[in-house]
């Protein structure tokens, strides 16, 4: 033993690829998903296609049935619906019951007690964290997860980051407490305090969520794909979550831009149409370049069993390897630097004259001769004010301050 992490692999084995799709709801990301499992399955990788939604619709795109248990859709293919009430008993099903202890203890309901113990967020939580399973069980070679609508994914995507400060600066101290006041509480006031089988849940859990951004942030084993629409308000979400997803250090790889119409329609209802479309992907090739953008068609009929998921896949990857990193590095990085905040993108070969900056709320416009890039700034940034910005060794450096009290 050396003591090198093996990742739960056996020596000489190959990781696993894992590949989350996201994007807003109604998008295409479950037929991307489903898509991706089937050509990374003809390519010969043992695949599994897993769908965290609450609303499952994996079963209906590959128009089979599937259960909580992974099912074989072809020849090294499976998918699963995630069981959300048994996982959510795996997961937290000590802590819920220690809560649903407190909520009875308080006077509610019984049952009332236990729905109140499922937290928002808690479903698709419990269902991320079996691709951590899998993953450590070298079961398959590529683990594709059809995730949640981008606002949930993105919620449970950061909350390790949380519950890693949790975990290291309030729970030793809560565990100690309880420790020391539940022989001395409960006869008096009778206070259900947890016990330590509660606060042992609680680390499992938290160490297990710690595993999977561990594995989703390597690049190496993980990517993130978005699928977007060429629409506005789909387009601006994406954004966001592509924001979001490189401050947290999620690396994204690929954006998929679904339902392209047809070049040449002459019916001036499509027309108009097309002309938006065209107006918004120009919108996607300005806020992800170099981002690789692949293009879906609008196809003729709903995307439905093997035979169109098949034809689908060709059509989005041709002959290449849908497993493969399409993309390395980030985009964009923010870090904190004494009372604000740098935000750095990669500019490589670009003088100091070619670039210009505007911005608009949340929205930062910049110019680089012929070219824009429009960026949603996160929360963290909206508040503060651009204090500096320079070219330093191929990158742009933006440095943001607290905002001058009295300016919007």
């Amino acid at each position: 033993m050396t003591g090198k992490k093996t990742n739960g692999f056996k020596p000489g084995k190959k990781p696993a690829r894992i590949l989350l799709y996201t994007g807003k709801g109604g998008v295409g990301k479950t037929t991307m998903a489903a898509a991706t499992g089937l050509r990374a399955a003809d390519l010969g990788y043992r695949t599994v296609v897993i769908s965290t939604d609450t609303a499952h619709s994996l079963a209906d795109s590959f128009d089979i049935k599937l259960s909580p248990v992974p099912e074989q859709v072809a020849p090294n293919l499976w998918g699963q619906e995630i069981d959300i009430y048994h996982e959510l008993r795996a997961h937290w099903g000590t802590i819920q019951g220690y809560m649903a202890t407190v909520m009875a203890w308080r006077g509610l309901d019984d049952a009332l007690a236990q729905e109140m113990t499922i937290l928002p967020g808690m479903e698709e939580m419990a269902s991320l964290l079996q691709l951590t399973h899998y993953y450590d069980s070298g079961e398959f070679d590529v683990i594709i997860v059809d995730c949640a609508p981008t606002g949930e994914t993105l919620r449970l995507l950061t909350f390790p980051e949380v519950a890693r400060w949790w975990m290291e600066k309030m729970f030793p101290i809560e565990r100690k407490a309880a420790f020391f006041l539940r022989p001395l509480m409960k006869p008096i006031l009778d206070i259900p305090l947890p016990g330590d089988e509660v606060f042992q849940s609680v680390k499992n859990l938290f160490e297990q969520l710690d595993r999977m951004h561990y594995l989703l942030a390597d690049p190496e084993l993980s990517s993130i794909r978005l699928v977007l629409n060429p629409e506005k308000m789909v387009v601006k979400e994406a954004q966001r979550t592509f924001t979001y997803l490189n401050l947290f250090g999620y690396p994204v790889d690929l954006v998929i831009c679904n339902r392209l119409l047809p070049a040449g329609l002459q019916d001036s209802y499509f027309k108009v149409w097309k002309e938006s479309q065209d107006k918004y992907f120009h919108l996607v090739e300005d806020a992800f370049a170099p981002l690789p953008i692949l293009k879906v068609p609008l196809f003729d009929r709903e995307v439905l069993g093997i035979d169109l998921l098949r034809r689908l896949a060709e059509s989005l990857f041709g002959e290449e390897d849908p497993t493969k990193p399409f993309f390395r590095g980030q985009m964009q990085t923010i870090e904190k630097s004494g009372g604000g905040h740098i935000l750095t993108l990669p500019l490589p070969l670009i003088g100091k004259e070619d670039i210009s900056l505007n911005r608009t709320g949340d929205e930062l416009l910049i110019q680089v001769g012929n070219h824009r890039r429009n960026l949603i700034l996160p929360k963290v940034l909206v508040s503060s004010d651009i204090k500096q910005a320079k070219l330093d060794g191929g990158a742009l450096r933006i440095v943001f301050g607290d905002r001058v009290e009295g300016r919007g």
